[in-house]
C-alpha cells in the first residue's frame, strides 16, 4: 500500500485524517510511525504558507508524499487572534482549558453578533518530486459563553455553531468531520490525490 506520511504529532489529528482519508488506497502514517524527528520551524504568515512549510520540511527529510496540516481559530472581535498562533497562544504547554477561559474572558460582555469566528485549516501536500497541492477550508460559528461538550479537542469546546445549537465538542466525530474545516479541506484532498493517482496510471 501506498504510504503519506502526515507531518503531525498530534494523535488526535491522525485519527481524524485517518478516518477522512479511508478508502484512497493510502495508509496514512505519523512522524513519530515513520521515525523522523526534525525540527519544523513555522515561519509563514498564513495557514496555508506554514502548512506548505511543514510538508515540504517532513518531504524533504522523507523522500516520500507527505501531508501536513496548519489550523487554528480566528475571532473577529480579537482581530483575527489566536489566529496562526493558535496552537501557541499563550505559550504552547499552556492547556486548552486555560486558553479557552482567557479568550471567554477577553469576549466577556461581547454580544452574539459579535462573537463571530471561524476555524480554518489548510492542508499542503508535497510529492518527493517537489510538487506542491493545496486545499484551504473554514467552518464559520460563534465563541460560547461557557465551555461545553468532551468530543474534540483544542479550542472545540468553546466554538458554538449556530445551526446545530451545541459546540463542535458536542457533536459525535462522524457529525463534526462532515462540517469541519479539517473535514472539509481533507474531502478537497482526498480529491486531489485521487485525481493525481489516475493521472499516473
Amino acid at each position: 500500500m501506498k504510504k503519506i506520511i502526515f507531518a503531525t504529532g498530534n494523535a488526535n489529528k491522525v485519527r481524524e485524517v485517518c478516518q477522512i482519508l479511508e478508502g484512497t488506497g493510502y495508509e496514512i502514517v505519523s512522524m513519530k510511525d515513520a521515525g523522523i524527528d526534525v525540527e519544523i520551524i513555522e515561519d509563514g504568515k498564513t495557514f496555508e504558507e506554514n502548512a506548505i512549510i511543514k510538508a515540504k520540511t517532513i518531504a524533504e527529510a522523507s523522500g516520500e508524499l507527505v501531508l501536513a496540516d496548519d489550523s487554528g481559530l480566528e475571532i473577529d472581535y480579537l482581530n483575527g487572534e489566536p489566529g496562526i498562533y493558535s496552537a501557541r497562544y499563550m505559550g504552547e504547554d499552556t492547556s486548552y482549558d486555560i486558553k479557552n477561559a482567557n479568550l471567554m474572558e477577553r469576549l466577556e460582555g461581547v454580544p452574539d453578533e459579535k462573537r463571530t469566528a471561524r476555524f480554518v485549516c489548510a492542508i499542503a501536500a508535497v510529492w518527493p518530486d517537489g510538487k506542491v497541492k493545496t486545499a484551504v477550508c473554514t467552518m464559520e460559528g460563534r465563541i460560547a459563553y461557557e465551555s461545553a461538550g468532551a468530543n474534540g479537542f483544542g479550542y472545540d469546546p468553546i466554538f458554538y455553531l449556530p445551526e446545530k445549537g451545541c459546540t463542535s465538542a458536542e457533536l459525535s466525530p462522524e457529525d463534526k468531520n462532515a462540517i469541519s474545516h479539517r473535514g472539509k479541506a481533507l474531502r478537497k484532498m482526498k480529491e486531489i490525490l485521487e485525481n493525481e493517482s489516475s493521472d499516473l496510471k
